[in-house]
């Protein structure tokens, strides 16, 4: 027990000392744990024998983050992105194999060992890829989109890979290892429940076990879910979200398919669930975690007495690996239109080898397909591209990217010779509506915009725009930020409306700042960092449709009046209370459970007052009616007399 205390408190240990060291320098995370485990195993010595299991059990991260990559995706947009993930998708596949395929038949290998390397390197790092993608908000880039295509063509494409390789064996690499393949040949039937049945049989079982997935995801979890979250226990909760995933990559383990492909599967018949936010928030972390641990064993693993021996031959294998792909990726973008730097991220994201090169490497050797001394060889060039691949990213970030840029918006920023009042950071269609009301009240605007085309557009309609990024402390100065009474933030980055709020606050503390929010959470964050007066882009037009709906409907002016005035006083209160426990309880991340709660508590208040004005609306009409008889009566009496 005391051995595997100091085994996590070692891995633990050059995380969290790693990590946040990469993070400072700009190299991200992923390079951070492959270089704790280079630390921790080659170089020191601290990790050895037990790498390889350990890497096993963190491969499960791999699992979890396919699951939660599901909860993102509805059948709907799956179906729509069908063309990029077969078209797209299977190219990249097929052409990494015949190039990869072809150089290894040059270098003498014979066909079925070359066809079975050009497999093993036509795959990427979907946990490097997607994780470093997210980190830095590329995720939804022309280029994101379609690395997520290709990737999950590939995940998929793994299954018939493993289908097709044991056909590949070679005779003498099935004599030479003979007794360790029934050992594990036995090992394997009592793990499955498909080992020895008939084709017929082992395809009725599969879709039995899809089918299980499927509509147990759909009709089973829901109650299951809901029946927990009534219980109040969170640890529950978490228990209920880990159960569900280890659950389904058991069964899919036990009928032979891919645990990550049938997790995703999972996450994506639940992503339009209720309850998809709660179960991200309970597999977020231990996705995380494994994550950062697999990728903790890569570094450790690297055997550098093999490197070391051909230094020079697998740094050119690597290289050229990487070389082909990207090459093969490259010819993809253009055939499928990707345009300008996106096209480089695109060819550079995805020219590393892939964590399930590392499965399709074991599984050839126990197929006898591949010698053992070749497969350690193809295991170290593995581990260097995926460790080389944060450098890809970072030769994006500092060389690619900001050439395109000074291509794209062909100038630089515009010098500032003019000081107003009020300074617009974004002249979309929000901040638009912002100056124009300003300026026709004789306030004195400086506007800023980081976007070429949106400047232009302005400037042909004679209003004053000038090119630059309001991020730029350096730009803000000669807009005249320190004379300025307002500050309007309007930009359409999230992150970076945030960042600039916090700055301004900070920065200039007389100033005041009004932020447009997309949402109540970034609503949230925006006031957080210091906005004096936050606004949904959305609340007001929103509002005012509904008030005409409710004309439409037959109410009368006065009805629809009363019920804007009774919204907007139960929204002022709920917003501030919401905030506040915000503030106090998530720590300024995400919706607790207790935060929804109260959420749904002025739900029902906002429905019960709603009740109340329509029964004081309802009594004043019956006063007004009861005084018109009365009058009525009076004035009879009165003729009568």
């Amino acid at each position: 027990m005391t051995e595997y205390f100091l085994q996590a408190f070692i891995y633990l240990t050059a995380a969290v000392i790693a990590v946040p060291l990469a993070n400072k320098l700009g190299l991200g995370s992923v390079l951070g744990y492959l270089i704790a485990g280079v630390v921790i195993g080659p170089i020191v010595g601290l990790v050895g024998s037990e790498t390889n299991t350990i890497q096993h059990f963190a491969e499960f991260g791999v699992v979890m983050m396919l699951f939660l990559v599901g909860l993102e995706l509805e059948p709907k947009m799956l179906w729509a992105m069908r063309n990029r993930l077969l078209g797209l998708g299977g190219l990249q596949v097929v052409g990494s194999v015949v190039a990869v395929m072809a150089c290894a038949i040059y270098a003498g290998y014979q066909l079925s060992i070359a066809l079975t390397i050009g497999l093993i390197f036509s795959l990427s790092s979907t946990a490097i890829v997607l994780q470093t993608l997210s980190e830095k908000r590329l995720n939804k880039t022309h280029a994101g989109q379609n690395a997520f295509s290709v990737l999950l063509f590939q995940d998929i494409a793994v299954i018939p890979m493993l289908a097709f390789i044991p056909l590949l064996a070679l005779p003498e690499l099935v004599d030479k290892a003979q007794a360790a393949v029934n050992s594990m040949s036995e090992q394997h039937e009592q793990l499955s429940l498909v080992a020895s049945l008939p084709g017929w049989a082992y395809a009725i079982v599969l879709v039995l076990a899809i089918g299980t997935v499927v509509l147990g995801g759909h009709y089973l979890s829901r109650p299951l879910f809901k029946m927990v979250a009534e219980s109040g226990a969170r640890e529950i909760s978490t228990a209920a979200a880990l159960m569900l995933v280890i659950g389904i990559a058991a069964l899919m383990s036990l009928v032979g398919i891919s645990p990550a492909l049938g997790t995703f599967l999972a996450g994506v018949v639940l992503a339009n669930s209720e309850f998809k936010h709660e179960l991200e928030a309970n597999i977020g972390p231990f996705k995380g975690l494994l994550l950062g641990l697999f990728f903790i064993t890569v570094g450790a693993g690297i055997d550098f007495t093999v490197l070391f021996a051909d230094f020079a031959e697998i740094i050119a294998i690597t290289l050229s690996v990487m070389l082909i792909k990207a090459s093969v990726l490259y010819l993809l973008a253009l055939i499928f239109r990707i345009k300008g730097s996106d096209r480089w991220l695109f060819a550079l994201c995805l020219a590393q080898a892939g964590e399930f090169g590392f499965v399709l490497l074991s599984f050839s050797v126990q197929q006898h397909v591949i010698p053992t001394d070749l497969a350690q060889t193809l295991s170290i060039v593995v581990a260097l591209s995926m460790f080389l691949t944060p450098g890809l990213f970072i030769l994006f970030d500092k060389v690619i990217y900001p050439r395109f840029q000074v291509k794209t918006n062909q100038r630089e920023q515009d010098s500032i010779d003019d000081e107003g009042t009020v300074i617009i950071a974004g002249i979309g269609r929000f901040g638009q509506v912002v100056n124009r009301f300003l300026i026709s009240n004789n306030i004195k605007t400086v506007v800023l915009d980081y976007q070429v085309s949106q400047v232009d557009t302005i400037r042909r309609i004679n209003t004053k725009a000038y090119y630059g990024d309001a991020t730029r402390p350096d730009l803000l100065k000669t807009a005249g930020i320190e004379q300025a009474s307002l500050f309007v933030v309007a930009i359409d980055n999230r992150e970076s409306s945030v960042e600039l709020v916090k700055y301004l606050h900070n920065t200039y503390p007389k100033l005041k700042i009004v932020a447009r929010a997309f949402d109540r959470g970034h609503g949230h964050l925006l006031k957080e960092a210091g906005a004096d007066v936050v606004e949904s882009e959305t609340h007001h037009s929103a509002l005012e449709l509904s008030l005409s709906s409710l004309q439409l409907l037959g109410h009368s002016e006065e009805y629809v009046l009363r019920r804007k005035a009774t919204y907007k006083r139960v929204e002022k209160e709920a917003s501030k209370r919401l905030y506040d426990f915000w503030l106090k309880e998530s720590a300024g991340e995400r919706f607790s459970n207790d935060f929804i709660k109260l959420f749904m508590l002025y739900e029902e208040r906002l429905k019960q007052a709603m009740d109340e004005d329509n029964a004081a609306h309802q009594q004043d009409i019956d006063n007004q009616n009861d005084a018109n008889a009365k009058q009525t009566n009076d004035s009879n009496s009165d003729i009568q007399s």
